[in-house]
């Protein structure tokens, strides 16, 4: 199936049936997609609007579908992301543009609202071709090419997938999750492409899903290989494989990008 919103939705429910150590944050991320799904499909339902591709200037179209994000984390979220949310709703949700706007010239993981508002959005706007303004990144081989963003995930396709030019493995946006190839031996932080540097892990328990770290900057991404189970979704099967994260970090290493249960 193709990856829309609600088709990650979708995959969500399907593996929050299994009785695991991820089953916890696959319900919370389920919510967390439904509710970026309805803000996707509140901006590809209007009509006679061209955004500008500032998120300053296009916020106050959509300003007012915010508080169902937050409704939604309130509701479903972890005690301190929903006791969070609930402060932000009595505050008035006016609180959240500064923060929006910090996130959205230099993204950080650890801004959770900001994140989980902005993918839709930015995700939109690659989908309309409307160029992202305002963003002071840095750009490399291992950033996307539409937002400048860094990684959330590796992912691989096999070599016949016509938007991997002939490459086998591409690396998905933390921001606007557009899809790149990248080169299969190379770290996607430092850029090491030393074999013997690179580390990749897999568990029997996530036949798919494996650990890529890099010995030369301590840093690593999971890698999904869409392979070895074609109906994964990249960015919810990385959620479910958390206790690969745990082995990576007690192994010192630290995430290029957090996702959005902050793993």
């Amino acid at each position: 199936m193709h990856e829309t919103w609600w088709r990650r939705v979708q995959r969500a429910q399907e593996l929050s049936a299994a009785d695991n150590a991820s089953h916890s944050l696959v319900v919370f991320y389920a919510t967390l997609l439904r509710a970026q799904a309805d803000l996707y499909d509140r901006l590809q339902a209007r009509r006679g609007w061209r955004p500008s591709g500032a998120l300053g200037e296009d916020l106050p179209v959509f300003h007012a579908e915010l508080p169902a994000v937050l409704r939604a984390v309130a509701t479903a979220g972890p005690k301190p992301l929903a006791d969070e949310a609930r402060a932000l709703l009595d505050a008035g949700i006016d609180r959240l543009d500064t923060t929006l706007a910090a996130f959205w010239e230099a993204p950080s993981d650890r801004q959770f609202f900001a994140k989980t508002i902005v993918q839709p959005y930015a995700e939109w706007l690659a989908a309309n071709g409307v160029a992202p303004l305002g963003r002071r990144l840095a750009h490399g081989d291992n950033r996307c090419p539409f937002c400048g963003g860094p990684p959330q995930l590796s992912l691989f396709r096999g070599g016949t997938d016509p938007a991997l030019q002939g490459g086998s493995r591409a690396l998905q946006c933390a921001t606007c999750l557009t899809v790149w190839p990248f080169r299969r031996i190379l770290c996607a932080h430092c850029g090491e492409e030393d074999e013997r540097k690179l580390a990749y892990v897999e568990s029997p328990a996530f036949d798919h899903i494996r650990v890529e770290a890099c010995d030369t900057c301590r840093q690593y991404l999971k890698g999904i290989d869409l392979t070895r189970l074609g109906v994964a979704v990249p960015l919810v099967d990385e959620v479910a494989g958390a206790p690969l994260d745990a082995w990576a970090c007690e192994h010192g290493y630290t995430k290029i990008e957090l996702n959005l249960v902050g793993l």
